[in-house]
């Protein structure tokens, strides 16, 4: 076995690796880029090397400097977790040439799979049944165009070195194809240096089932049962689960048949992914395999009892497989949410920004939190802004939805937009609920997934004007401790006065609603006067954000989070924002300039679509902006004319950056 592993890779995957390769008692050596120098990562490994700048083309894509760095520090393997170079022959052939074991598959694998065409031709001899498509090297865009059209539509257009729903988009008629072809083949050229495509039917109602499988140098290969992956945005993934709900036996042993046939085919070793298209009748096709460990292989681990980084390990260091398929089983029902950094009511629009409050639930048996970052980290506009991954696990999918809705209720995070709240409802969704699962389930149930903004229960504006009052009086408390008269009374915030008692009104605003919340004081107690109701009212903090609430002697806990002017209150398993209103602070009357256009966030323009001078229609795209490793499309806000671009392609932008000059058409 190893005493010393280089792991080419950051974030949780990372930490993932380094959590077993300690229990096993092997060092790690950590890669950072310079954005990364405080990194979670960085901190857990043994040893940590810096490699270069933010950008992973300058730092965790070189390939020279993650080999420098193993060679230095006398790693004797890298595991090179997924995304970035885990699928690159060039980087397993550079581990070869330099004495250091690649924890992968062997360069032939990563050359057969890699590329979803040459892949497909491979799997067609297996005898591994395909989707119907066109596969070829021929990429002219009228030749491909005709490829779609006898295909027939819907198609689906695929990055042919790509994943992670990169570089892929369906069309849904042909007058569509040259557009969707052009972006596709711009971020597969982005993401991975290749811009070749494939077409393929875009089958009506699909479930996405991937199969796990592992090889050994000694020839054997076994599956690990199923991951259904159905749920998906943008073709990623949201929540996944093992196994498959509704899996009978018999189809189970025959995809994991064609798995291990599509592994023994290129002489596997290793972990990978088979994944497939499954019709709703149950046929199922071949779509890729990736070769490599899975973003959700811990559903995996969860249902097995097994450590699938230490058997990439123990197969890495030339052993054999530690079970023999009539070995494994499965145990019960396992699910893992993807948190995000994103807003999910703007398009799943990516949020950057520090990690002002961070407190995921306890792990145990049935809880575990695989993350790259804790509270006052960073979340950053070069990389993927995954917070974490949220896995459940108990001995029914019933109960394993109740596990997952409690753990996402006890999940708390401040200072980033992120999409806790939308896989509630997604976990909630009877359809969800019901395993009445498609790769189009978020779009089916978009009435339901993404509500009308409800305003916030009286409960939540009472708690959080009392919060308010709470913090006054602690703040006037420190006040008085430290002045030269601590107990001087005018530093009481205690509402006394010689005739009566004072009122206050704290005022709130949650989205475009703001409302009154008026105290009076009798007493010690508090009275909280809310829309026409009174309510007696005490609370205190009983740990950092914790808030112990008494309303009229109903006793609730609750986190209240403050950053700037937000209030954040978390209240049965909801998160409400409110802003603090200060009725002595007056805004000027400011305001952009009429039609202009802004970043969403750091990004490059990558193309410029309507020509200046040239009259819109509202929705019009105008521009393509790429940030987070994805394009956006920067649309006219109305009907109007392009005055003029503010950043050629190729140019950065920061957030907020105004893109267009536009003048908005006169009705």
């Amino acid at each position: 076995m190893f005493s010393k592993i280089l792991i080419a890779n950051r974030g949780e995957i990372a930490c993932r690796v380094i959590k077993t390769a300690r229990r096993m008692g092997i060092r790690t050596v950590a890669v950072y880029s310079e954005a990364d120098a405080g990194a979670r990562h960085v901190r857990l490994a043994d040893e940590a090397v810096c490699i270069g700048a933010p950008p992973p083309r300058e730092s965790y894509l070189v390939i020279d400097k993650i080999i420098g760095a193993a060679l230095a520090t006398g790693a004797q393997a890298i595991h090179p977790g997924y995304g970035f170079l885990s699928e690159n022959e060039e980087f397993a052939e550079a581990c070869a040439k330099n004495g250091i074991v690649f924890v992968g598959p062997p360069v032939s694998a990563i050359r057969a799979m890699g590329l979803k065409s040459e892949s497909k031709k491979l799997m067609e001899k297996a005898g591994v049944p395909l989707t119907p498509g066109y596969h070829g090297d021929n990429q002219d865009a009228g030749f491909l165009r005709q490829q779609a059209d006898a295909i027939g539509y819907p198609v689906l257009i695929k990055a042919s070195a790509g994943g992670g729903g990169k570089g892929m988009r369906a069309v849904w008629k042909g007058e569509e194809f040259a557009e969707a072809l052009a972006s596709c083949q711009r971020e597969a050229k982005s993401s991975f240096g290749d811009q070749h495509v494939l077409i393929e039917k875009y089958l009506q109602r699909p479930r996405h089932i991937e199969i796990q499988v592992f090889g050994d140098s000694h020839g054997n290969c076994v599956y690990l049962f199923e991951r259904d992956c159905s749920v998906q945005r943008r073709h990623q993934k949201v929540v996944e689960e093992a196994p498959a709900p509704g899996m009978p036996p018999e189809r189970r042993a025959a995809m994991g048949k064609a798995a291990v046939d599509a592994a023994k085919a290129v002489g596997y070793v290793g972990a990978g992914t088979v994944e497939f298209i499954v019709n709703q009748d149950g046929t199922f096709y071949f779509m890729e395999m990736n070769t490599r460990l899975q973003v959700e292989h811990p559903v995996t681990e969860m249902i097995t009892g097994l450590d699938l980084v230490e058997w990439q390990l123990k197969v890495g260091a030339g052993e054999t497989l530690p079970l023999r398929q009539e070995q494994l089983a499965i145990r019960g029902h396992a699910l893992e949410a993807r948190i995000y950094a994103e807003d999910p009511d703007k398009g799943f629009l990516p949020s950057i920004g520090r990690l002002i409050h961070l407190a995921p639930p306890l792990e145990g048996l049935n809880v575990r939190v695989d993350t790259g970052v804790e509270q006052g980290d960073e979340i950053s506009p070069h990389y993927d802004p995954m917070i974490a991954k949220l896995i459940v696990w108990d001995e029914t999918r019933e109960r394993a939805l109740s596990r997952m809705l409690q753990a996402l209720a006890d999940y708390r995070v401040v200072g980033v937009s992120n999409n806790i709240g939308f896989l509630s409802r997604l976990v909630a969704c009877p359809a969800f609920a019901q395993a009445d699962l498609d790769t189009g389930l978020i779009e089916r149930e978009r009435a339901f997934l993404f509500p009308e903004g409800a305003e916030p229960p009286a409960e939540a504006w009472l708690v959080a004007a009392l919060a308010e009052l709470i913090h006054d009086q602690a703040y006037a408390s420190a006040e008085a401790a430290a002045s030269r008269d601590p107990h001087s009374p005018w530093h009481a915030r205690d509402g006394w006065r010689m005739n009566g008692s004072a009122r206050r009104e704290i005022r709130l605003r949650a989205g475009e609603v703001e409302k009154a919340v008026h105290a009076g004081y009798a007493g010690d107690d508090i009275r909280l006067e809310f829309e026409g109701q009174t309510v007696t009212a005490a609370g205190r903090f009983t740990a950092g954000s914790e808030l112990r609430v008494d309303l009229g002697g109903r006793r609730i806990n609750v986190t209240v989070v403050s950053a700037n002017e937000k209030r954040h209150v978390f209240i049965d398993g909801v998160c409400h924002v409110f802003a603090a209103i200060d009725p002595l602070f007056h805004a000027g009357s400011g305001g952009g300039a009429e039609g202009g256009l802004t970043a969403p966030m750091p990004g490059k323009v990558i193309a410029l679509i309507a020509p200046v001078g040239s009259k819109v229609e509202q929705g019009a795209p105008l521009l393509i902006l790429e940030a987070m490793k994805m394009e956006h499309t920067i649309a006219a806000p109305a009907a109007g004319t392009v005055k003029a671009f503010l950043f050629n392609v190729g140019e950065q932008v920061s957030d907020g950056a105004e893109l267009v000059e536009f003048e908005v058409e006169k009705k």
